[in-house]
């Protein structure tokens, strides 16, 4: 088996869908000597955040001296990067090796065991053999029948934040959602979260106070003094002599950098090696600059909470003028609702269709913008929109924002060197 042999294998299972539940991958897992448990996780779950925190995290417990495994979805441009050690994928090599030996005991069980699961056990076995000290590990969905709830080895976990999404899988109110997130919560296990409203609070704090385990909200009032440009993000915290900067970009970084920064805390992190990791943080697709000369911007947010944090970034660094849109998203997104988000700050909207079974129509997602009154159009080739969208641009002497979904940005990127030519 090659990488590309494994990779296809990985996909195939795609077709089982998502399967709630933790029999399969305790089955699987045991079956590969449980790998888990002989290893220590930063377990994280939330609504929006969860991929800047794992990177931040990441980063402060390299600074440290830590060998971090880190477990991401989705992938950005190849799939190696959702198994990480030290920052780097998996290599091709590897990746076909660590599949081919997983492989005939996912093959053996009497349940089909799902792409997700695999995936997770795979990165499980991965992490033991490359010895990390410690794994960042994303919940991929949801939190209690989420794969990555097999382990029990936790050393914090971390609520990022809690807002309406996959709703039809985790419930319409964010109180049931709550319910879904807490289910990482671990006998004895201290939790932080984040950006919780008092109903989703009360539901963590219950959970937590059930496993022993002590929950402590972050205080975002300790924030000061944030100025962002396109360079990044400076910001103060209470309690800390210098400034810190994170080449992230966003509104909302400083609030993601503080959950890194009391779970670093939590784990007796020394100050010195919290701001190395920040200064040091990389994370793509997060209000990512792509390009200065023309000004090129992609952010994945692709529901209403992420589409609002990004829009009021677009405002405080472009006040004065509306750069022009180009989108794709999921069907199964709240589509219109984040479409009057980005209608507000985006002089025209230029859709495309993602090569994703679940992506809106083009011009379908085009109709919606401009039911909001936006001059909008729908293309299906990327290369076609990203053209059209920089000529308007120029013409504008405006910059280009993309956002929608995290599963255009490998089409997006190529279609860059298309249209401008490599960097």
């Amino acid at each position: 088996m090659n990488r590309d042999e494994a990779v296809a294998y990985i996909h195939a299972l795609g077709k089982f869908g998502s399967r709630p539940g933790l029999s399969r991958i305790t089955s699987l897992c045991a079956a590969l000597g449980d790998p888990q448990n002989s290893l220590r996780f930063i377990h994280v779950a939330g609504t929006n955040g969860k991929g800047s925190v794992c990177a931040v995290l990441t980063s402060i417990l390299r600074a440290g001296g830590l060998r971090v495994g880190t477990y991401t979805s989705p992938y950005i441009l190849r799939f190696n990067e959702r198994i990480a050690v030290d920052g780097q994928p998996i290599g091709d090599d590897e990746l076909a090796l660590l599949i081919g030996r997983v492989k005939p005991h996912a093959d053996a069980l009497d349940d089909q065991i799902t792409e997700f699961e695999l995936i997770t056990a795979a990165a499980f076995l991965y992490f033991k053999q490359k010895e990390c000290d410690v794994v960042v590990l994303e919940v991929g969905l949801g939190g209690r029948f989420d794969a990555t709830n097999v382990i029990n080895t936790s050393v914090l976990s971390v609520i990022t934040g809690i807002a309406l999404d996959h709703t039809a899988i985790l419930g319409n109110t964010v109180e049931k959602i709550a319910a879904e997130k807490a289910g990482i919560i671990k006998s004895g296990v201290p939790v932080l979260y984040g950006e919780v409203s008092g109903g989703a609070a009360k539901v963590i704090e219950s959970a937590a106070a059930e496993k022993g385990a002590n929950a402590v909200p972050v205080d975002f009032s300790a924030i000061k003094n944030v100025s962002l440009s396109i360079d990044g993000t400076r910001f103060e915290i209470e309690g800390f002599a210098r400034p810190f900067f994170t080449p992230l970009i966003g509104e909302y970084q400083p609030r993601n950098a503080l959950i890194s920064i009391r779970a670093a805390q939590t784990l007796n992190i020394e100050n010195e090696f919290i701001y190395e990791g920040l200064r040091n943080v990389v994370w793509k697709a997060r209000f990512e600059v792509m390009r200065k000369d023309p000004l090129v911007i992609y952010d994945g947010a692709h529901n209403p909470h992420g589409a609002g944090a990004a829009q009021r970034t677009v405002k405080t660094l472009f006040p004065t003028v509306k750069p022009v849109l180009v989108t794709g998203m999921m069907a199964d997104k709240d589509c219109r609702e984040v479409a009057s988000l980005f209608a507000r700050i985006c002089a025209l909207a230029v859709c495309v269709k993602p090569s994703n079974p679940r992506s809106i129509d083009a011009e379908d997602l085009a109709a919606i913008y401009r039911s909001q009154g936006v001059e909008a159009r729908g293309f299906d080739n990327m290369n076609e929109a990203l053209s059209f969208a920089a000529a308007e641009a120029a013409r504008r002497g405006v910059p280009i924002f993309a956002a929608g979904s995290l599963y255009m940005y490998a089409e997006f990127n190529a279609a860059l060197d298309f249209t401008f030519g490599k960097c």
